[in-house]
């Protein structure tokens, strides 16, 4: 009888946005196309699975204690599956290099190869799942203020090495699955208090990147996140905003937008149109900024929904690689990255869905008021039936129904650990 409904509704829907010239069934088809790169962090609250790992550090910070977390690779793995069973579509998995398959083994960041991944390759191809990654500067005995940008050679060469190893480990995922696995590049460099060696710093950084990035490795894809400020260096950044899109716009590479990363009054999504007349492609990492760079659960709040329309008003949907980057262990972990995910969904949904070759030529004929009335006017559209559609065709849990599936796996396996 749901089912039923579900049907009528979407029917009527489809018919409302068929008046503005809207075909739902070609956006369903671009929607099922919409694959996001799950971050496995949000499962274990990034400790990941180093033998040697002690206290967060670097920049970096999860707040909560919630039950449940994964406290190991297996039930790290069974976690994501859980999620990914409950959100529509097919998607990635991104994964930091602390969370290698070390197998009790102590090994250090710059020795890390393959070998560790093997079982992650395996995993993907087994789940049909297909493998991003990024290097991992934060929360080591080295990773102090600055890495990449060290003065002290001997930590900057140490850097320099983890981060060439995680490109060939990108390589090989690339390989193994037959696509470019994105590799991202973060260090959280900075000073807590007053500096007077910015240009030092950065002049080190930039050496360091072309260093890093002096090999090709063809099955794999660069991309670089600057950020505003890390928590306990919050006076200066090294790889500021300014300093990576200047990297990346003269060496024709992917630069991440990360929603956490800008001022408070500062919209992502209106970096889309200005980054992509100079860069090939965008990485995002979306999350939800509370005053900060928290990383809450990504919702259907303004700025994220902002950032999809701007990739879809650009015409970027090829250019645009999605993946989410929160960390809240103070609520149950899956239901986290079942809301974020499908949170991002709909708003891809809602962007798509708008009549935007409409709503442009009123705007280009200087109609301006038509231009607001059709924007407001979409936001209350059956947009909803349409996603409900999307789920049931997908043979996921409509609406809050995942809540059922997320107790019993609390139930069965979470309250067990």
């Amino acid at each position: 009888m749901k089912t039923e409904l579900i049907s009528k509704a979407y029917e009527v829907a489809k018919q409302r946005y068929a008046e503005y010239g809207v075909d739902t069934e070609a956006v369903l088809k671009q929607l099922q196309d919409f694959h996001l790169s799950l971050h496995c962090w949000q499962a274990d609250d990034v400790h990941g699975f180093e033998v040697q790992a002690g206290a967060m550090s670097g920049g970096i910070q999860s707040t909560g204690d919630f039950p449940g977390a994964a406290r190991n690779i297996d039930e790290l793995r069974k976690d994501i599956l859980k999620a990914k069973s409950l959100i529509p579509g097919s998607h990635r998995l991104n994964l930091h290099e602390i969370y290698g398959d070390f197998q009790g083994k102590v090994v250090d960041r710059d020795e890390v190869t393959v070998d560790y991944f093997k079982s992650w390759i395996e995993w993907g191809k087994e789940n049909n799942t297909l493998l991003d990654f990024n290097s991992s500067s934060f929360s080591h005995p080295k990773s102090g203020s600055l890495s990449l940008s060290n003065p002290d050679k001997g930590i900057r060469d140490f850097w320099i090495e983890h981060t060439k190893r995680c490109r060939e480990i990108a390589n090989a995922m690339g390989e193994a699955q037959n696509d470019p696995c994105i590799m991202n590049l973060w260090v959280h460099d900075g000073c807590k208090d007053q500096s007077v060696n910015h240009h030092l710093y950065r002049k080190l950084l930039k050496e360091s990147l072309d260093e890093i990035f002096s090999k090709k490795q063809p099955m794999m894809k660069d991309t670089i996140e600057g950020k505003v400020f890390g928590i306990g260096l919050e006076s200066f950044t090294v790889g500021s905003h300014d300093f990576y899109t200047g990297y990346a716009a003269s060496h024709n590479m992917m630069q991440t937008i990360d929603t956490g990363h800008y001022h408070p009054t500062e919209m992502p999504g209106d970096k889309v149109s200005a980054l992509l007349q100079f860069l090939p492609e965008l990485m995002l990492h979306v999350s939800r900024p509370v005053r900060w760079d928290s990383d809450h659960v990504t919702i259907m709040d303004d700025p994220t929904q902002d950032l999809f329309s701007e990739i879809v008003r650009a015409d970027a949907l090829n250019r645009v690689h999605y993946g989410l980057d929160f960390f809240d262990g103070s609520i149950n972990r899956i239901g986290a990255y079942v809301i974020g995910s499908r949170s991002a969904q709909k708003c891809m949904l809602r962007a798509l869905l708008e009549p935007k070759e409409l709503i442009s030529k009123h705007e280009i004929a200087g109609e301006g008021y038509k231009v607001l009335a059709l924007i407001e006017e979409q936001k209350a559209m059956p947009w909803q039936a349409v996603y409900d559609e999307f789920c049931v065709r997908n043979s996921v849990p409509v609406g809050s129904e995942f809540m059922t599936e997320i107790d019993k796996y609390v139930a069965e396996v979470t309250s067990k650990r």
